[in-house]
């Protein structure tokens, strides 16, 4: 099997952003995004879905994390996209209910090849930590449409805003692993149209 890694450059006025992403990791990350909440997020994303992923933002902070935040979400879409390849022999949908003390998060993964994000939490918080609260759809919908990947993503039972972001994050980052992995029993890709 081919390696499966994206390597991502993308610069704007707003942000100057490298990333690196190998679906077939182990875990290992090195995240620098200058916002130190959202680089945690990054880094329990990389490790609970076992890819090896490298990141470096150089980010307008200045006016407010929302570039930031989301022209990341955009190249780790891209890069997604770019390692998943051709799709041939991956199960495609992926699915976890992750529990993180009194929180409960849904997230499912549909590699379809169509942009669309489902998107449910109520957060009673401006910010954790250094990150607004409102950005985190803002990544999550910026990831699926780079991606073209369908994505829902729903806190099920909540209360405190730390869990309910890490929990979001844990529970895609579940989701993607089964999504992009391999099963020996599907022959070409997994779609009665023949692609995706």
């Amino acid at each position: 099997m081919r390696e499966r890694i994206a390597q991502m450059e993308r610069v704007t006025r707003e942000t100057a952003i490298n990333l690196r992403l190998n679906l077939d990791g182990t875990g290992q990350s090195d995240i620098h995004t200058g916002i130190g909440f959202f680089d945690h997020m990054l880094d329990g994303f990389a490790r609970h879905g076992l890819f090896d992923l490298t990141v470096q933002v150089e980010g307008d902070l200045e006016v407010d994390g929302h570039h930031t935040i989301e022209d990341t979400g955009i190249v780790l879409g891209n890069a997604i996209r770019e390692a998943v390849g051709d799709k041939q022999g991956i199960r495609r949908y992926g699915s976890m209910i992750l529990p993180m003390d009194e929180t409960l998060v849904l997230s499912a993964v549909d590699l379809c090849g169509r942009p669309y994000l489902s998107f449910s939490a109520d957060f009673t918080r401006e910010k954790v930590g250094d990150m607004e609260t409102e950005m985190v759809r803002e990544f999550f919908y910026a990831v699926s449409y780079a991606a073209a990947m369908n994505l829902h993503v729903k806190v099920l039972d909540g209360g405190n805003n730390h869990h309910m972001v890490e929990a979001m994050f844990k529970a895609f980052a579940k989701a993607l692993d089964e999504a992009v992995s391999y099963d020996h029993r599907i022959s070409g890709v997994l779609s009665t149209k023949g692609s995706l």
